[in-house]
């Protein structure tokens, strides 16, 4: 394990006129760590990761990176293509609707495709070679590679937005509800491809999510925010097993007798 983190979230507070999106959380991400956000609707854990993802710019706080080539920088004081640039190569974002994270008008295989162009691959034949792999390993028949995703299932729709941001290598991803719209019986083929992916690869992940049983499968520690705060933050098994806020507890009792 890399001896600094490579992500440091420091005092990170987002408001909306009087009402506060996300209130002074910091904590650090490993290499190779996934770490859950979970609590209710309004909580804060969107307004945290859009934060984090610099889709958001936050009022207060520091967000610091450990880029590949310059080290541990404030993403906020780099410029904005040099942002964008972090955002197409180095970090992948799923979004819970997968047409946000997604080219409609184009292939699958451009799909994939597009990211590799973006960290440099030139050569169709790779590109396309890439292309075909990532879909089998998202389990989308290769043949489907020319097909526009429109016609496309939402569990597949879903998979190949994992191919696109997953087909660059990027250290850093940010799931947002990644199975939230799904049916009940493609989230858990979906979450055992998630968690064979991001150990296979070794990926930092931060996922947002408002299902528990996601979080455990998925994350090796947890954050529970309320009303945009940390409320608890710890191992996640540790985290759910013996909830120490009144807050959690709640959040886990609601699972265990719905």
């Amino acid at each position: 394990m890399s001896s600094r983190p490579l992500l440091q979230v420091r005092g990170v507070t987002r408001r909306y006129g009087p009402r506060v999106g996300c209130r002074e959380v910091s904590f650090e991400l490993w290499p190779g760590e996934v770490l859950g956000v979970v609590g209710e609707s309004g909580s804060g854990k969107t307004t945290l990761l859009k934060c984090l993802s610099a889709q958001l710019v936050p009022d207060a706080g520091a967000i610091v990176y450990d880029t590949r080539d310059d080290g541990p920088r404030d993403i906020f004081a780099l410029s904005e293509p040099r942002r964008r640039l972090l955002a197409r190569t180095d970090w992948g974002i799923v979004h819970q609707h997968p047409v946000e994270g997604l080219r409609m008008g184009v292939s699958a295989g451009a799909n994939v495709g597009e990211r590799l162009m973006a960290v440099g691959a030139r050569h169709y034949g790779r590109i396309r070679g890439q292309a075909l792999d990532w879909l089998g390993r998202v389990e989308i028949p290769r043949d489907r590679i020319d097909d526009l995703p429109r016609t496309f299932s939402g569990g597949m729709l879903q998979r190949l937005q994992i191919a696109r941001n997953l087909v660059s290598r990027p250290r850093l991803v940010f799931m947002d509800e990644p199975t939230g719209s799904l049916d009940v019986s493609v989230q858990a083929r979906l979450l055992d491809l998630l968690r064979g992916l991001v150990a296979e690869l070794g990926l930092s992940v931060i996922v947002v999510t408002h299902d528990l049983a996601v979080a455990r499968l998925l994350a090796h520690r947890l954050m529970v925010m309320r009303g945009g705060a940390v409320v608890e933050h710890g191992l996640t098994d540790q985290v759910l097993d013996d909830p120490q806020h009144p807050y959690t507890q709640l959040l886990v009792a609601s699972i265990l007798h719905p």
